[in-house]
C-alpha cells in the first residue's frame, strides 16, 4: 500500500506544479467582474452635498450607509462605512475597548480579558487577540454553530470573558451556518461581564455556492429584543464582492455603539476614502445588483469547489478517518485528516508544489490539538489547476496516512 501511494505521489511531483492556495483570494476573473468601478464619476458630490474630495463624513457617505443598511437589513443610521476591509474595523473595535472601554464597562487594559473562539475558525481573528494580549478559549463548532451549552456556562461564570468571535454564515473554514436557535441563545444568554461583545463577522453573507440563498436570524434584532441591544457588532465588506484590495467596509450596531465608535474613530481619522464609497454606490446600486453580481461570482467559483470535492471523493472516499465539508457558500473547504496527519500532509503537498495554509491556522495560537484540520481555498487557481491541486493534496494525505 505504502509503495503504491509513494509511486503515485512521486509521479505527481514530476508535473512541477507551483500553486499558492494559502489564502482565500478571488481569482482574476472574479476581480474582472467589477472593472466598471473605474468608470468616470459624473459628480464628486454626495447626496447631502458633501464634496467627496475633501475632509469629513467620518461615518461614511449617506448613500453608502443606505446601501449597507439595505444589504444588512438595518437602518442606515446604525451603519458606519469606513476603511477598505472589515478586519481593520474589528481591530479598531478591540483597541477602542481596550483603551476606552465599551459602553457599559471600564477600559479593558489592566484587566484579564478573554475571548471565546469557535474552532475551527478564522486565523486573522485570532491574530488580533494574540497581538493585543487577549486570552483565547476554544469552543467546538458544530453543524449549527458553537457549542452553546459550553458558551452559556462559561460566560455566566467568568467576567473576564469580554467577547466572542462569530462567522455566522458559511464559516471560515467549515462552511457552518448558525441556526436561528443558536442566534437566539447568543442574544439572550446571561453574561458575567456587562460589556460582553459578540464580534459578528458576516464576511460571507452574500457568497452562496448553490441556488439556495440561506438567510439567518438577525443578531442585532435578537439582541435588542432580549434586552442586550449593545451586545453585537456586525461587520461586512465588499472585499470578495468587488475588489478585494479596494473595497469598502461597514459595521452595524445599536445607536449607543454607533455613538461610541464615532467618538473614538474621530480621533483616529477626519474622514474615510469617500471617492471609493461613491464609486461603489454607483456600481453596486442596490441589493438586487449585488445579488446579480454574486451570481456571476458563483458561476466562476462553484465549478472549482466541485472539482476539489470530486478529487477528494475519488482519492479519499475510502480512507478511514478522512472527511471534508461540502459548503453551501463561502470560500473554503475544511479537510479533516486522521489525528496527527495535517502537518505532514501540508509538508508533502508543499514538496509537490502546492502551498496550503499552515496546519493549526484555524485554531488560536496556531495549535490544532489533534493536528487534523486543513483549510482548502479553491478560489484563486484556474479550474484546470485546482483539479490538479486537489489531486495532489489527496495523494499527499494518503501518503501521510500510509507513512
Amino acid at each position: 500500500m505504502t509503495l503504491a501511494v509513494q509511486t503515485q505521489y512521486d509521479a505527481f511531483k514530476e508535473r512541477g506544479l507551483k500553486l499558492d492556495m494559502s489564502r482565500g483570494k478571488p481569482a482574476p476573473e472574479q476581480l474582472d467582474l467589477s472593472n466598471a468601478l473605474m468608470a468616470p464619476l459624473h459628480s464628486f458630490t454626495a447626496l447631502d452635498g458633501t464634496d467627496c474630495r475633501n475632509y469629513g463624513l467620518g461615518v461614511g457617505l449617506p448613500e453608502a450607509r443606505a446601501l449597507f443598511g439595505q444589504l444588512l437589513g438595518v437602518p442606515a443610521a446604525q451603519v458606519i462605512v469606513d476603511s477598505s476591509a472589515s478586519l481593520s474595523l474589528m481591530h479598531d473595535v478591540i483597541v477602542y475597548a481596550l483603551l476606552n472601554g465599551a459602553p457599559g464597562g471600564q477600559p479593558w487594559v489592566g484587566q484579564q480579558v478573554s475571548f471565546l473562539c469557535p474552532v475551527p475558525g478564522y486565523d486573522r481573528h485570532f491574530s488580533i487577540c494574540e497581538a493585543r494580549g487577549i486570552k483565547m478559549i476554544n469552543i467546538p463548532l458544530g453543524d449549527d454553530g458553537p457549542d452553546m451549552d459550553l458558551v452559556e456556562r462559561l460566560v455566566a461564570a467568568d467576567a473576564s470573558i469580554k467577547g466572542m468571535w462569530c462567522v455566522p454564515k458559511y464559516s471560515n473554514p467549515s462552511g457552518t451556518v448558525y441556526s436561528d436557535a443558536v442566534v437566539a441563545r447568543l442574544a439572550a444568554m446571561k453574561t458575567a461581564a456587562p460589556d460582553f461583545r459578540i464580534m459578528w463577522d458576516d464576511a460571507y453573507r452574500f457568497h452562496h455556492l448553490t441556488e439556495e440563498s440561506i438567510v439567518i436570524a438577525d443578531i442585532l434584532d435578537a439582541c435588542a429584543k432580549a434586552g442586550n441591544a449593545e451586545r453585537a457588532i456586525v461587520f461586512a465588506s465588499t472585499s470578495k464582492v468587488s475588489w478585494a484590495g479596494s473595497g469598502i467596509a461597514a459595521l452595524a450596531a445599536s445607536p449607543a455603539n454607533i455613538a461610541w465608535w464615532t467618538k473614538h474613530a474621530g480621533i483616529r481619522s477626519i474622514g474615510p476614502d469617500k471617492i471609493n464609497q461613491l464609486r461603489h454606490v454607483a456600481f453596486l446600486k442596490d441589493a438586487a445588483t449585488v445579488d446579480a453580481l454574486m451570481a456571476a461570482h458563483r458561476a466562476l467559483l462553484k465549478p472549482k469547489f466541485d472539482a476539489v470535492l470530486a478529487q477528494f471523493e475519488a482519492h479519499l472516499g475510502a480512507v478511514d478517518g478522512v472527511s471534508w465539508t461540502v459548503p453551501k457558500g463561502g470560500y473554503f473547504i475544511d479537510l479533516v485528516t486522521p489525528k496527527g496527519a495535517a502537518k505532514r500532509t501540508i509538508a508533502l503537498a508543499k514538496e509537490a508544489g502546492i502551498t496550503l495554509t499552515p496546519a493549526g491556522a484555524a485554531y488560536p495560537y496556531g495549535v490544532d490539538p489533534e493536528d487534523s484540520h486543513i483549510r482548502i481555498a479553491p478560489s484563486f487557481p484556474s479550474l484546470a489547476e485546482i483539479g490538479q491541486a486537489a489531486e495532489g493534496i489527496a495523494l499527499a494525505l494518503k501518503l501521510a496516512v500510509a507513512q
